[in-house]
């Protein structure tokens, strides 16, 4: 098994190799657009799957990319739907809950997520809301923010079982 996932490839847009060999792309879509500007977008994952409901078993990753459709407002045959997916109006407080879920149910103890968000349409303290775990650390840029997030190892949730002991 590859150690890295990612679970909502897309086109593969921020990866500096989008082939690279420890990888899993993974898209719900599989789908060939041409843009406004006469460019082509390619979504081919590996494979095709839905970050609610993942193929893999328990801890089965170190690193998980969890970079959602970030829209909620978009026309169905707008280019930035075709470009970055959309998420349904009505249910996308439960996917995004259900796909943070799922991120660390298949990451490995002590594995590594890392979350992209854009927003140009929900903040981030909102989607922060619906994830398990706090994030360790972030950087924004504009719109824009990555935030960095551990699944609890073993000695960590130890240890935290012993602080609240000696409370």
């Amino acid at each position: 098994m590859k150690a890295i996932l990612d679970a909502c490839c897309g086109s593969r847009m921020f990866w500096f190799d989008r082939r690279h060999p420890d990888v899993v792309f993974m898209d719900r879509r599989e789908e060939t657009h041409t843009l406004c500007d006469g460019r082509t977008l390619e979504i081919k994952p590996d494979l095709v799957g839905d970050f609610r409901e993942m193929p893999f078993n328990d801890g089965a990753f170190r690193l998980v990319v969890f970079d959602p459709p970030h829209l909620i407002h978009a026309g169905e045959s707008s280019w930035l739907a075709k470009k970055y997916g959309k998420l349904d109006r009505k249910t996308w407080r439960d996917d995004l809950k259900a796909g943070f879920r799922e991120c660390f149910r298949v990451l490995e103890p002590g594995g590594v997520l890392v979350f992209k968000w854009c927003e140009d349409q929900v903040s981030t303290a909102e989607v922060l809301k619906l994830a398990s775990h706090e994030p360790l650390f972030g950087h924004r840029r504009g719109k824009t923010v990555f935030l960095v997030f551990m699944k609890p190892s073993i000695f960590s949730i130890q240890a935290a079982e012993r602080k609240k002991n000696e409370n």
